[in-house]
This record gives C-alpha cells, sequence and structure tokens, in this order.
C-alpha cells in the first residue's frame, strides 16, 4: 500500500511517499515560493520518481495543523482534491503529534517529549506527550497556544527534568525553556511528511472521504476575531438635534 502525505504547517512543508516498509521518498519544499505556488506540483513529482501517478496511491494524507491558516487551507484542499480525483481515502494527522513521534527516537518509555511550533506573535502551538511502547507517544496535554512562558507555567509538575523540546518553537525560545527546565534536550523542526504517511498507513481504517477532513487550527482566525470585535461594539449613535423646516 502506498501513502502519498503532505504537510504544509510551515513555510517549506514536505512531502513523502511511504508504503508499509518506511518512508520511501521525503522532500522539502520550496519555501523560496508559496504552497499555492508549489501544490500539487510537489506531490506528483515525488510519486512520478518512483513510477507512480497520485491516482496509483492508495492512501492520502496531510497535516491538519496547527500551523498558518492559508498554509493549512491549500495543503488540506490539494490532499482532497487529488484524493477525490483518485476516489481514495484521506487520514489527518497533526504535526504536533508528528513533532513527538519524530522526538521519541531513543527516549525511554514514560518521557516526557514537549512539541512546539512557532505560532507567530510570540506564541508557540503546543502539545505535552509521554513516551510508550514500540515507539509510539500518547497525549497527556492538548494542543493549546500561548506565551511560551505560559505554557510551561501550564506544564509545571508535569515535565521530567530531561523534557525533549523539538519543533521551531523550541529553536527560537530556547533560552525560555532552559530557564524553567535546565536540563531540557532541544531538537529542531524535521520535516514531517514522513512520519505522516508513516501514521495515516498506520491508522488506515480511519482514514474519511475527502470532504471530511478537518484542520486542527488551535487560534481562532484573525477574521473571526475582527468580526467579533464589532459586533461587541456599540454603533455610535448621532445624537446631534436636528429640526424641521417648514
Amino acid at each position: 500500500m502506498h501513502v502519498l502525505a503532505l504537510d504544509t504547517t510551515t513555510r517549506d512543508g514536505s512531502v513523502a511517499l511511504v508504503d508499509e516498509r518506511g518512508t520511501i521518498d521525503e522532500r522539502r519544499g520550496d519555501a523560496a515560493r508559496t504552497h499555492a505556488e508549489r501544490l500539487p506540483r510537489e506531490l506528483v513529482d515525488v510519486a512520478a520518481a518512483h513510477g507512480m501517478a497520485p491516482r496509483e496511491v492508495d492512501l492520502f494524507a496531510v497535516a491538519t495543523g496547527p500551523g498558518s491558516f492559508t498554509g493549512l487551507r491549500i495543503g488540506i484542499a490539494t490532499i482532497q482534491g487529488l484524493a477525490f480525483t483518485a476516489e481514495r481515502r484521506v487520514v489527518g494527522v497533526s504535526a504536533l503529534e508528528a513533532l513527538a513521534v519524530i522526538a521519541r527516537q531513543g527516549l525511554r518509555p514514560g518521557d516526557t517529549i514537549a512539541a512546539w511550533m512557532d505560532a507567530r506573535r510570540r506564541e508557540v502551538f503546543a502539545a505535552l506527550y509521554r513516551a510508550a511502547e514500540h515507539d509510539a507517544v500518547v497525549e497527556i496535554d492538548p494542543p493549546t497556544v500561548g506565551y511560551p512562558g505560559d505554557v510551561l507555567g501550564r506544564w509545571s509538575g508535569r515535565l521530567e527534568p530531561r523534557t525533549r523540546f523539538a519543533g521551531d518553537g523550541a529553536s527560537l525560545y530556547a533560552d525560555t525553556i532552559v530557564a524553567a527546565v535546565p536540563a531540557a534536550e532541544i531538537i529542531g523542526h524535521p520535516l514531517l511528511a514522513g512520519v505522516i504517511g508513516r501514521l495515516a498507513l498506520a491508522r488506515r481504517g480511519d482514514g474519511v472521504d475527502p470532504a471530511g477532513v478537518r484542520p486542527l487550527y488551535v487560534r481562532r482566525p484573525d477574521a473571526e476575531i475582527e468580526r467579533d470585535r464589532r459586533q461587541q461594539t456599540p454603533a455610535t449613535t448621532d445624537t446631534t438635534d436636528t429640526k424641521q423646516i417648514p
């Protein structure tokens, strides 16, 4: 069974072709171009490099978030279009979980893993996991968004001294992490498409019709926040006296 996987949660993102033996091919996206400019060509190219067309793929996988709203919308729409054309199902995977699965390598069951992604505005998307048996992870605190110090405060008492932090958010706020957890191990942001494809293959029974894929935004879209702000702001009433002129 072949899985074509896509991650657009970061500017570069990645694509991968996966089968039961593991990752066949994984490629970083071209960060000099937008996702809209690159897709679906990058997916078509990675499949073609191994003698396949997207319609010959058995299952599609996509990072559902969190990440850039635009990136998520384009990534999910691209996978939906390919899967619809090929009449295949789609498995959505959290990018934070994918990060944690990669970071779990070399750890012992019970060790804690913090997945941090840069959310801009000096915030991070974050989730906390525990290493389980057979290279799996278990979520112990769900995805959230907040200032790095606030996230660490929320996790107070739940972090092991040598918690492994992974992701571009961990690298960006390494000083804040080390100040709170001096023995923390920090790793960067790896390519995610390969592990997303492997997780999707293991969960192929959970695949949904293309239209059923839902993004994991965590933070509300700016447009919604601004709309609510306008609705909550009382309308200004003109109280100027007027006189009717006969």
